[in-house]
């Protein structure tokens, strides 16, 4: 599996991508986030591809991103995360998780946090997180779907 910033080239695995109704209970589509990302220069479409395949989507977004999660002006936020419908199941969310960190370093040298905020209902992703190294450290706050959970994974800048 790797990880790739979303290019045009991708878009027939976008227009593949299925999510079930109970996951958008939690999430947004890829198809929402790439229009987003074309209009915001700060939001960055990022695909977990196995073998030739598109498995996970989510967005890193910087700057105003995770200001409402993070006082820190080196910190990331992942949103819209998910695995297509077909692939749930099968560990891609983990992997693409673990190899995170090292791609943000690469793509984004100057980060030192990567926040993300989960539905409280959603357990499930909670302990996905928590298990990939994500710390919750208490921070609960209301979003559009609820209340959430504010997790972190703290990283060494390179630079």
């Amino acid at each position: 599996m790797y990880l790739a910033k979303y290019d045009i080239e991708f878009k027939s695995f976008i227009d593949a991508y299925t999510l079930s109704e109970e996951q958008l209970q939690f999430t947004g589509t890829p198809r929402d986030a790439i229009q987003l990302s074309a209009t915001d220069r700060d939001r960055h479409s990022i695909l977990a591809i196995e073998d030739d395949r598109l498995v996970t989507f989510f967005v890193l977004h910087e700057q105003e991103g995770p200001k409402p999660y993070s006082q820190n002006p080196y910190a990331l936020l992942v949103r819209a995360f998910s695995t297509d419908y077909h692939h749930q199941g099968k560990g891609y969310a983990k992997q693409s998780l673990i190899l995170l960190p090292s791609f943000v370093q690469e793509h984004f040298p100057h980060i030192n946090e990567i926040v993300l905020a989960v539905n409280v209902r959603n357990t499930a992703a909670q302990h996905l997180y928590k298990a990939c190294g994500f710390l919750d450290e208490g921070v609960r706050t209301m979003g559009k779907k609820g209340e959430l959970v504010v997790m972190s994974y703290y990283l060494e800048v390179l630079v």
